[in-house]
């Protein structure tokens, strides 16, 4: 059977490529499929800034429109902005036109609920349901049409309650001067804004909101940065900060122009919420993140709780564990105290204010040296903190396989081979060497591709066992 079911739902959201399988007639029906599930209004729309964004929330508001339900329009807007406009006013709901990262060509539609998150994957399916079903809320010729109103103030209330949670003042004393790249993405449109009211001098690259996202595409990645890390290092700035097309996740550059994967700065946020900031609670994150976060929970007395891949998996978890913070190697990281969400301006916020605590803490992180002090002899930098934490090797990348069908049979292949510590299935297979090294395979779901990540303090021995299990693969099945 191939792994490709008759389903709306991906891993975030309902994508595809705009005119193609994402058709004018699929998103009517989708749009009156989200309407029956919420069942009545206000609904808030919001959407990025790619080239059809603006015609599919024509779409969408006039069909909700048509069912009777108000429809209050946010215009261009990074997701998180929407969703915590949706959880903190009076909307049973919202939708977010976006395809995060993917290509220009693609679009989607993500729901959100009252509570600010994603759906659920139970939610999810009942959607999918009224949508396979056709079983749309009863269209009455004497309907009375809903209202479409604008909202003008929600990002500056967004903003507000962003700065709530930082020392501002602190931040503010430091005058950081930060490199933005946008990515063409929007947002452009909240995180300078933030920054400057930190009191940063901000540099930003592709800062124009452009649907073909031109510049380096929508995915911030380690090989598409390199504009990124070149200005930082030239300006002697403080960090870098790379954010995706909605504007919900960031990866981070320190002063050095070294780039760092998502899991690393979640897991040095998480050490300084619970440490330095006192939250007490729990830290969810899916079961590729690095094992540094285990080492900092075990450390802390906290408990460290895995999901499978994916934004709506740790959203979810956090909210039935009451956790306030959460995070993923691609850059997301979640506040529960904002939202429980991913959310790129927040993150650029707490990592500002972790900084300039260790600044004024430096005894906390590590004496400075002149090998550990900023561009500016401001005491601790960001590579200082993060040489506390990076203290691994890590490997990323993936396998494109010729038959989609081959993909368990791949898994199972790399079950069963060699003889190791412990194997966990939580997502794909994730095989355990030792107590500090790692591989996993994962499906991607939608196409014959599987992701691969890797761990380990010794990379002489990761890089073995990559390459074993890359030769075991490629020896049993056809490759692309």
């Amino acid at each position: 059977m191939s792994l490709l079911k008759k389903k709306l739902f991906g891993t975030n959201g309902i994508r595809g490529i705009f005119g193609n399988d994402l058709s004018m007639e699929l998103i009517i029906d989708v749009s009156y499929s989200i309407g029956s599930f919420f069942n009545k209004g206000p609904i808030v729309l919001g959407y990025d800034g790619r080239s059809s964004s603006f015609a599919i929330s024509k779409i969408v508001s006039s069909v909700l429109m048509s069912m009777g339900i108000d429809v209050y329009i946010m215009g261009l807007t990074p997701t998180p902005c929407l969703q915590f406009t949706v959880k903190n006013t009076k909307f049973v709901g919202g939708i977010m036109i976006t395809a995060s990262h993917n290509p220009p060509e693609y679009n989607g539609l993500k729901p959100v609920s009252k509570s600010g998150m994603e759906l659920s994957r139970e939610e999810e399916l009942s959607i999918e349901d009224i949508y396979f079903k056709k079983k749309f809320l009863k269209m009455e010729a004497n309907i009375k049409f809903g209202n479409l109103f604008v909202l003008d103030d929600a990002l500056d209330n967004y903003i507000d309650r962003v700065l709530s949670f930082v020392d501002v003042d602190s931040i503010k004393h430091f005058k950081y001067k930060i490199v933005m790249d946008f990515g063409n993405g929007v947002q452009s449109l909240v995180a300078p804004l933030i920054a400057r009211k930190l009191g940063c001098e901000i540099l930003v690259i592709n800062g124009n909101i452009d649907g073909n996202f031109s510049a380096r595409g929508s995915e911030p990645k380690m090989d598409n940065l390199n504009n990124l890390t070149e200005l930082v290092k030239k300006t002697n700035a403080d960090l870098g900060v790379a954010y995706d097309g909605d504007g919900d996740r960031s990866i981070f550059c320190d002063e050095k122009g070294i780039i760092h994967w998502g899991d690393k700065t979640g897991s040095m946020l998480s050490y300084y919420l619970i440490k330095n900031k006192k939250h007490q609670t729990s830290v969810v994150c899916p079961v590729n993140s690095s094992l540094i976060i285990s080492k900092i929970c075990k450390n802390l007395d906290k408990e460290l709780i895995f999901t499978k891949v994916g934004s709506v998996e740790v959203s979810h978890c956090m909210k039935n564990t009451n956790s306030i913070i959460g995070f993923e190697e691609n850059g997301g990281f979640f506040y529960g105290l904002l939202n429980q969400v991913r959310d790129g301006a927040i993150t650029t916020a707490l990592v500002l204010d972790m900084l300039s605590y260790y600044k004024q803490n430096p005894y906390e992180i590590t004496l400075p040296t002149t090998d550990c002090v900023s561009a500016n002899d401001s005491g601790v930098s960001l590579s200082c903190i993060y040489k506390k934490f990076n203290n691994t090797f890590q490997y990323k990348s993936s396998l494109k396989l010729v038959n989609i069908d081959d993909i368990p049979k791949v898994l199972e292949l790399c079950r069963n081979h060699g003889s190791v510590k412990k194997i966990e299935n939580i997502d794909g297979v994730k095989i355990w060497f030792d107590d500090d090294s790692w591989i996993m395979y994962r499906p991607s779901g939608t196409e014959p591709l599987l992701r691969i990540y890797g761990e380990s303090d010794d990379k002489s021995l990761l890089d073995s066992k990559i390459r074993e299990y890359d030769d075991l693969i490629k020896r049993s099945f056809p490759i692309t």
